[in-house]
């Protein structure tokens, strides 16, 4: 049975770890089921759902991990994945448009909230930057825009009325500290603390890099009516299949929620099941 889909992390260029094309047009020959993931947290929580609760469910799983967000999207449009889970709706519908591709999303699963980071533990608060600080964030259009509403959030700037997720520098309307926006690459913004004052970084990336969003981030999005929850996706028409409808159960299930909240204890927030 599907379940509704509200909203739904996302992009970068990297290598992708094993891509091969199983079939023609499907990721999967039989009854497996090939799902494209980046590691954190989207991987290890099919990790799980792999060792724990596929099999009982009669589910023959593979996992396939990439490490930027264009690829898995592509590899799914392509045929060489059944389905992927890494990214939220709005960064779909975005890659849809300008890659001229149709994937949908299935389910909501989890929300990974973006944070504000700084190197050291000077900055205990974002509304304390200092004038002329720099704040990097990610380049891509759905997450730049996402990152400039987190700042706005806290009246570190003030975008134009009626801006929306895709919003740019260009629709700052106030910028008391004169701030520098410096969009980066997803995955560089780790490593971008020690040349900023603060950037604005994914979840699944400040997870990979050792930072804890729940006790590292000097703000951290709220999952109350949050747009940007991450979604199981997968190419239009394969909605119903049985595989996918059987992973977007286990997905949402009592057990994986639980699984996310012991092992992320709050730096992820599971959004479904219960």
């Amino acid at each position: 049975m599907r379940r509704p889909v509200i909203a739904a992390a996302a992009g970068a260029l990297a290598l992708s770890l094993g891509l091969t094309a199983c079939g023609s047009g499907s990721g999967s020959d039989g009854d497996k089921l090939v799902v494209g993931a980046t590691p954190t947290p989207a991987g290890e929580v099919l990790a799980y759902i792999q060792q724990n609760l596929a099999k009982k469910a009669g589910l023959d799983l593979e996992v396939k991990e990439f490490t930027d967000y264009v690829t898995p999207n592509t590899a799914l449009q392509e045929g060489s994945l059944d389905a992927n889970l890494y990214q939220h709706t709005p960064y779909l519908d975005d890659f849809n448009k300008s890659k001229k591709t149709d994937l949908v999303p299935v389910t909501e699963v989890y929300l990974p909230p973006m944070g504000v980071y700084a190197d050291g533990d000077e900055l205990k608060d974002v509304t304390g930057l200092r004038s002329g600080a720099t704040v990097a964030v990610p380049n891509d259009t759905t997450n730049e825009g996402r990152a400039l509403q987190l700042l706005a959030s806290k009246g570190v700037i003030e975008l134009k009325k009626g801006t929306g997720a895709n919003a740019t520098p260009e629709d700052i309307a106030a910028n008391p500290k004169k701030l520098t926006i410096k969009a980066l690459e997803p995955a560089q913004l780790p490593r971008s603390l020690k040349d900023v004052d603060a950037a604005v970084i994914n979840n699944n990336y400040a997870l990979d890099a050792g930072l804890s969003p729940k006790k590292d981030a000097v703000l951290l999005e709220s999952a109350k009516d949050n747009p940007y929850n991450n979604v199981l996706a997968v190419k239009k028409g394969d909605e119903d299949d049985p595989k996918v409808e059987k992973l977007a159960e286990l997905l949402t299930s009592p057990e994986v929620r639980k699984f996310i909240e012991d092992k992320y204890k709050g730096s992820v927030l599971p959004v479904t099941g219960g």
